[in-house]
């Protein structure tokens, strides 16, 4: 029987194959598969040594290097699951993070373990080492495409970040559906703008590895460095291009990128936000020969659906394209939003077709195992995303049913970002809203004093840079005597928004 393949085969095989092939780069440094591969393994072999063993989480938070790669394939070689940790995390947020997932190892340099002090975790340093130093083989366990691969945070409705367990299984459906479909191979040369904790960062590795082709990692300082970017994207001839909409906005709006022909770059995909039509239908327009592709799903189901935009002609309009249909051989449908019977019963919901709108629910191989400490996910998942039907079957994008905010890509509960808020010596409640979109997304507070001096928006900032992701920033504060409410007794958001004329700090 031939045996199940698992994420770090992919390397592996890749390794066999041509050894000396380019497989990942950062700007300091280029590791081949064959180099990749024996790092892969001296680090498991530390893991190990550290007591690491099969089902463990290994937290990675690090710089986005070739060393953090090689960390993530290490984890997965003694069966452990890595969680990776965004560098640019406060080190509060990242403590949480790594008290909730209880690791057995923390991957990290030397400053970031002295951030989180007093800590009990077994610390493996991220620090250069020689690639020569051969190490005994090692065993993964008892690993199977069901067994969790990696667990990635995202925001939770509880003020915590949550995690997402996803399996080998969930993670090797999207990857066979991208290589299939973009039809990857050996000379291609993948951009990894999205950072090691963001789901699309798992198109960018693990089709590379599969396809055998390179992957170049690009950090977080140039990835909102528009220029710099643009120049990256052109000197480095990169093939495969994927990223949230506002970064090739930046890069169209304050780096060229509409000055560059690109002849080498052949795919353009994005998700994680709306793309503004008129700015995508530039894009198009100059460079008419490339393709793009628009692909949706929460972290929670990767890629469920994905829509190819035909080739831009003459006198047709800017609009937004659809999200497209199932891919990766999942179900998507529509849930009726007055239907009672919840996401998990196991019907189909009706066709979906028509142009009634409701909730997309996904069910198949890409759906997450469930939620870290929580119980195992069971039927269709419920995205929280409102669709609709067009005239040619592609899912419409309406909207969101809840709370859930994107800012510039980064899926962010407001409740999240309001026990940030209220966790202010001077805050007593406090609410947030985002306005405008893309590059153009503003969060806005709302606060309620406690006793004494009202906080300033300059305190308020840094009190939440210790505590959310690096990139959502309070952009301005209203200060308020009570904050409105409903007959239910909940926050009236629309009664915020006509409250933002006035008391804006």
């Amino acid at each position: 029987m031939t045996p199940a393949v698992l994420l770090h085969d992919l390397v592996t095989r890749a390794a066999r194959r041509t050894p000396g092939a380019t497989a990942v780069t950062d700007p300091t440094t280029s590791l081949t598969y064959g180099q990749l591969d024996a790092l892969a393994d001296a680090l498991a072999y530390d893991l190990r040594a550290l007591g690491v063993s099969a089902g463990d989480r290994v937290v990675i938070w690090t710089d986005k290097t070739v060393r953090a790669v090689a960390a993530t394939q290490a984890a997965l070689r003694i069966g452990a699951v890595y969680v990776p940790v965004d560098p640019r995390n406060p080190a509060g947020r990242a403590a949480r993070i790594i008290g909730d997932c209880a690791p057995a190892a923390l991957f990290t340099t030397a400053d970031r373990a002295r951030a989180l002090a007093p800590r009990h975790t077994p610390v493996l340093l991220d620090a250069p080492r020689p690639l020569t130093t051969a190490v005994p083989s090692h065993d993964a366990g008892p690993v199977s495409p069901d067994s969790p691969a990696y667990i990635l945070y995202t925001s939770g409705s509880t003020g915590r970040p949550k995690g997402v367990c996803l399996s080998h299984r969930n993670a090797l459906a999207f990857v066979d559906w991208a290589t299939e479909t973009l039809k990857a191979t050996p000379a291609d040369r993948f951009a990894n703008h999205a950072p090691l904790n963001f789901d699309l960062s798992v198109l960018d590795l693990y089709a590379a590895f599969a396809a055998g082709a390179s992957v170049h990692l690009i950090p977080p300082d140039l990835a909102q460095a528009p220029r710099a970017l643009t120049d990256v994207l052109d000197r480095r001839r990169l093939t495969v291009w994927y990223s949230v909409p506002s970064a090739l906005m930046l890069m169209m709006r304050d780096g060229g990128l509409l000055e560059r022909p690109l002849p080498h770059l052949r795919a353009v995909l994005f998700a994680g936000e709306v793309f503004p039509a008129d700015d995508l239908h530039r894009l198009r327009h100059h460079w008419p020969g490339k393709r793009f592709l628009n692909l949706y799903g929460p972290t929670e189901t990767n890629v469920c659906t994905a829509y190819e935009l035909p080739p831009p002609t003459a006198g047709t309009p800017a609009v937004s394209p659809p999200i497209g249909r199932p891919t990766c051989g999942n179900k998507v449908t529509i849930r009726p939003l007055d239907d009672p019977s919840g996401a998990t019963a196991g019907s189909d919901f009706g066709s979906g077709s028509g142009s009634g709108s409701g909730e997309l629910v996904v069910s198949g191989p890409t759906v997450m195992l469930g939620y870290w400490n929580g119980p195992p996910h069971q039927g269709w998942y419920r995205t929280g995303d409102r669709v609709r039907r067009d005239e040619n079957g592609d899912f419409v994008y309406l909207g969101r049913l809840d709370d859930t905010v994107k800012i510039h890509g980064i899926r962010m509960h407001l409740t999240e970002i309001e026990a940030a808020l209220c966790s202010h010596p001077e805050v007593a409640e406090a609410a947030a809203l985002t306005v405008g979109s893309a590059l153009d997304t503003r969060l806005t507070a709302f606060i309620v004093p406690a006793s004494g001096p009202p906080p300033s928006l300059l305190s308020v900032k840094r009190h939440c840079a210790t505590r959310l992701p690096q990139g959502i920033t309070i952009d301005t504060l209203h200060l308020l005597d009570a904050l409105p409410r409903n007959g239910n007794g909940k926050v009236d958001r629309n009664g915020l928004r006509g409250l933002m004329v006035d008391d804006c700090v």
